[in-house]
């Protein structure tokens, strides 16, 4: 079973940048396509983003499309969302996913955004 670590979460001025990683072991997770969800307080939890296991079809969320990126490093076996021009609703605790064929997903803990206004 992956295992998936978040980083790269923090406090940030609106407008400003941040860069997520998800650092996966147990597995390789070239075959795995990968995701990133947000949860906000008192909200149900959204998808953001996702990237196929070749890294050549990525899919976001309208909110985020045009200001959010995300990649994959097969040989580091990492995520990353790059995240910028970032607004106050934002703020979420995001997490990594990973998705093998048609399997549910396996997620990690998460890491906290907040985006001060």
């Amino acid at each position: 079973q992956v295992q998936l670590v978040e980083s790269g979460g923090g406090l940030v001025q609106a407008g400003g940048s941040l860069r997520l990683s998800c650092a996966a072991s147990r597995r390789t997770i070239s075959d795995y396509t990968m995701a990133w969800f947000r949860q906000a307080p008192g909200k149900d939890r959204e998808f953001v983003a996702r990237i196929s296991w070749s890294g050549g079809a990525t899919y976001y969320a309208d909110s985020v499309k045009g200001r959010f990126t995300i990649s994959r490093d097969n040989a580091k076996n990492t995520v990353y969302l790059q995240m910028n021009s970032l607004k106050p609703e934002d703020t979420a605790l995001y997490y990594c996913a990973a998705r093998y064929s048609d399997s549910s997903y396996y997620w990690g803990q998460g890491t906290q955004v907040t985006v001060s206004s």
